[in-house]
């Protein structure tokens, strides 16, 4: 199945996806067909700021009609706080669209997870990743949404991690473990990958992003089809 990605939100988000994606479809010793388009992190920061779903839909949507010209089969947002617009750009969209957040619930509730501290944009943290996780609590360091979501935003938009980002980052997932009992660290925004890869750590880290591109392997490579998924388009 070829596969779409929208890109750009951002550029360090997109390249891991492209990476692991690459990688995990080789391993499956299949070719990847594969079509970005690059949306504007700038611009999504300022939706999702201000709530302004339909308006991020909208720039969705036309990205989505882009990957399906080129050939794409279904398409995939490469951030989970993109995905704040999920069910708005699922109604409009002209190729099925693959979340990466439904597919968590069930893997954390597979691995005996029953309760996850989440890192991320200040929605994904104060919505527990949108509300979607029922088999499984979702916790987050209340007191610092705003901090760890603007301090997220701006590491992501600079692509770059200073060291105080890393320290504040791999801090933040041990309080989640140490004071709030979190059985793991959820990496729910891919831009965390930027403070945390090549990281010790004395907690357990799940990166969503594993679990979504998992998925997006499964279907570049035929082994599950679309219509066994939650997905609208």
């Amino acid at each position: 199945m070829h596969i779409g990605l929208i890109g750009g939100i951002g550029v360090a988000a997109t390249v891991v996806y492209y990476q692991r994606l690459a990688a995990a479809v080789s391993a499956k010793g299949q070719p990847l067909e594969l079509t970005i388009v690059q949306a504007d992190a700038p611009t999504l920061v300022v939706n999702n700021r201000e709530d302004n779903r339909a308006a991020q839909a909208e720039i969705y949507a036309r990205l989505i009609d882009r990957l399906k010209a080129a050939g794409a089969e279904c398409a995939a947002i490469t951030s989970l706080g993109g995905h704040f617009c999920y069910d708005e750009t699922a109604a409009i969209s002209s190729l099925p669209l693959v979340s990466g957040v439904t597919p968590l619930d069930a893997n954390f509730a597979a691995q005996g997870l029953g309760r996850v501290g989440l890192l991320g944009t200040r929605v994904v943290m104060a919505t527990k990743l949108y509300g979607q996780l029922r088999q499984t609590e979702a916790i987050a360091l209340e007191d610092e949404l705003d901090m760890l979501g603007q301090r997220y935003i701006d590491m992501a938009l600079s692509g770059v991690a200073a060291e105080a980002d890393r320290r504040y980052f791999l801090d933040a997932g041990q309080r989640l473990a140490d004071d709030h009992g979190a059985d793991a660290v959820v990496l729910a925004g891919t831009d965390l990958n930027l403070a945390f890869d090549g990281q010790t750590t004395d907690y357990r880290v799940i990166d969503a992003l594993e679990v979504h591109v998992d998925l997006l392997a499964q279907l570049a490579c035929d082994e599950v089809a679309l219509s066994e998924l939650e997905t609208s388009g």
